[in-house]
């Protein structure tokens, strides 16, 4: 009998080499980069640029191994659910590595609100190692000095003679210490004389964008105009006698015992200046301004989003943001502002003040005034009062006349009522539309009120006392402020109803 035939065996498929060999080639560039020979950070911007090439390669991979079986006969081999995890897992990180190659992680860093290069190390990657160094320069009589420092802090004093003088501190970030000396030597301050312009330049991109830090300290003549130019770190003047311009991003600017105009463009940073005898101007945009004795006019211009302080401000002061339009011609207190209140007292004008959404005080006022507000409360205590105009909008207004102060009253408000302490004011409160008017004594200003939607109060003030206005010092070679101009006495305007 013939012996049954045996049916051959089935072969089983190789093993795909495909996932492997992605595997080799992407450990091998990860040792390259943790062994030093290729940058960390380079690394990562090779395979956010090419991972998409893994995929390829492993394509291709398959496609000749399936070519293979086919020749010899034999199944072809899937994917299999090894595969798919490793596919997947190529795509989600390929993709987040796009995404965060396309990232401005320099303007990033410079706006994170953390602490100092420490933090930013742990975030960041990388060491801090820290250098010392000093530079000095004889410089011409009468020379302005300009400070170029994109990152670090600046700190400005009076030299003893016509040496300047500066102590630098650096911090460098690197992977390695090899690399931080190298970042180091590449990023060395330098000061340059042109004629009768020094500049002083810390050079921090000098190796790139290696994360360089340099604080310097810097000792000049007292009478030296500065100009300052920082990015990222605080700035301090203290005790000179020139003009100084400082265009800053980040960052407390701080100002002390200062002889000289002062201008301040800013960029997200903060003011604080005291003791100056001179003009100060504020513009950009700014978080937390203070100013204080200030024996020339201030003027600011922008956007201020916390808080603005003013005390004792011997000539004009104007303040103009998308929100608020003011001007007044002296303070001899204190005027703070934020996004929902304006305080003021011991002001003189003629002043006048546009704004909205703010509820506004005003005690001791002396001078002319012209207020417009909406959506906020108007209380003003007058001192000396000149004429008068306050129009607002869907909000009360209190005023308060001291005793034996001639003045002349007109009020109107619609859907409000008006109450008065003075027998001499007469008033009729209808419906929709209230009125007063009458004359306190004789030959008195005019107080004008016109209301929306709101209460007015006329009230009996008490005798204001108000503070000495300061000392004014000699003259000085800072440019007097412009003085306000006076406004025309004021017009009673009819209250328009609302369709």
């Amino acid at each position: 009998m013939a012996s049954p035939m045996i049916p051959p065996t089935p072969r089983v498929p190789h093993r795909s080499i495909a996932g492997p060999v992605v595997l080799i080639l992407m450990g091998i560039l990860f040792l390259l980069g943790t062994m030093g020979i290729m940058d960390i950070h380079h690394l990562g911007w090779l395979f956010a640029r090419y991972w998409p090439a893994l995929l390829i390669l492993w394509g291709v991979l398959k496609l000749v191994e399936y070519e293979q079986a086919k020749r010899l006969g034999q199944p072809a081999r899937g994917i299999g659910v090894g595969g798919v995890f490793l596919m997947l897992f190529l795509i989600g990180a390929g993709l987040i590595a796009t995404q965060a190659a396309r990232v401005d992680w320099k303007n990033l860093r410079d706006h994170i609100q953390i602490g100092d290069d420490e933090g930013l190390d742990e975030i960041f990657g990388g060491s801090t190692f820290d250098y010392s160094d000093e530079l000095s320069q004889e410089i011409p009589a009468g020379s302005s000095v300009h400070i170029n420092d994109d990152r670090g802090t600046i700190t400005v004093n009076v030299a003893d003679g016509k040496t300047m003088k500066v102590s630098v501190r650096k911090k460098v970030r690197a992977e390695k210490e090899q690399d931080a000396n190298n970042y180091n030597a590449k990023t060395k301050p330098t000061i340059v004389v042109a004629d009768k312009v020094v500049t002083l330049n810390a050079n921090t991109q000098g190796a790139g964008d290696k994360g360089v830090t340099t604080d310097i300290d810097v000792y000049v003549p007292r009478n030296s105009e500065l100009a300052i130019v920082s990015r990222r770190g605080d700035v301090t003047i203290n005790g000179m006698n020139g003009n100084v311009d400082v265009n800053h991003q980040r960052g407390d600017v701080n100002i002390g015992d200062h002889t000289g105009n002062i201008s301040l463009t800013l960029e997200k940073g903060s003011a604080h200046l005291e003791h100056v005898k001179g003009d100060v101007t504020i513009q950009g945009r700014a978080n937390e301004v203070a100013v204080e004795d200030v024996d020339g006019a201030v003027h600011l211009s922008g956007e201020f989003y916390e808080s603005t302080r003013l005390v004792r401000i011997s000539k004009t002061v104007s303040f103009r943001s998308s929100r608020t339009d003011m001007e007044f011609s002296r303070l001899d207190g204190r005027l703070d502002l934020d996004s929902g209140d304006l305080r003021a007292d011991s002001l003189t004008g003629p002043m006048h003040l546009t704004t909205r959404s703010k509820d506004i005080s005003l005690e001791g006022l002396s001078g002319d005034l012209r207020l417009q507000d909406e959506n906020g409360t108007v209380e003003v205590g007058l001192h000396k009062p000149g004429n008068i105009q306050i129009d607002n909008r869907k909000g009360d207004v209190r005023v308060s006349i001291p005793p034996n102060t001639p003045v002349k009253v007109e009020a109107r408000t619609h859907e409000g009522e008006i109450e008065s302490d003075f027998d001499d004011i007469k008033v009729d409160n209808r419906d929709n539309q209230s009125s007063a008017s009458g004359s306190i004594g004789t030959n008195g200003p005019r107080l004008v009120m016109n209301c929306d939607k709101g209460t007015i109060e006329i009230r009996k003030g008490t005798v204001a006392v108000v503070p000495p206005a300061p000392p004014i010092p000699p003259a000085t070679p800072a440019k007097p402020g412009k003085p306000a101009k006076a406004l025309p006495a004021p017009k009673a305007a009819p209250v328009e109803s609302e369709n």
